[in-house]
């Protein structure tokens, strides 16, 4: 399990770097998610988060997966209950909403999965 969460880790990090930056040069990005200035820079620091997290151990992956989830879900509830509010500060539509939907079930996900010592405790 520690080797699936950090792996993840790795993807979003990378993943949300390359998109801040991108979202710097072509803004629709992938022209679906619209993004602005302070977008951008919390998917860079999203990402830089992730990757630090990556390299952490494991209880500390998986709390911060937990806690990335929560914050993400936050925001896609707040996308589709206040959404004027949210697009004048992120710069959010209804594809960023549905992602960060997604994005946040994976990340809860993996941050509540047991921990690779507690399943080999298990198994024993």
């Amino acid at each position: 399990m520690r080797k699936l969460i950090k792996t993840w880790l790795i993807v979003l990090g990378v993943v949300f770097l390359v998109i801040g930056l991108l979202g710097f040069i072509n803004n629709p990005i992938l022209a679906l998610f619209a993004v602005n200035g302070l977008h951008n820079l919390v998917h860079i620091l999203s990402g830089i988060l992730a990757l630090i997290f990556a390299f952490q151990p494991e209880a500390s992956a998986r709390k911060f997966a937990l806690w990335f989830g929560i914050v993400y879900a936050v925001v896609a509830v707040l996308g589709f209950i206040a959404p004027s509010f949210m697009s004048n500060l992120l710069m959010v539509n209804m594809s960023d909403n549905v992602l960060h939907v997604l994005l946040a079930i994976v990340l809860i996900a993996l941050g509540s999965m047991k921990s690779s010592s507690a399943m080999s405790s298990q198994s024993m």
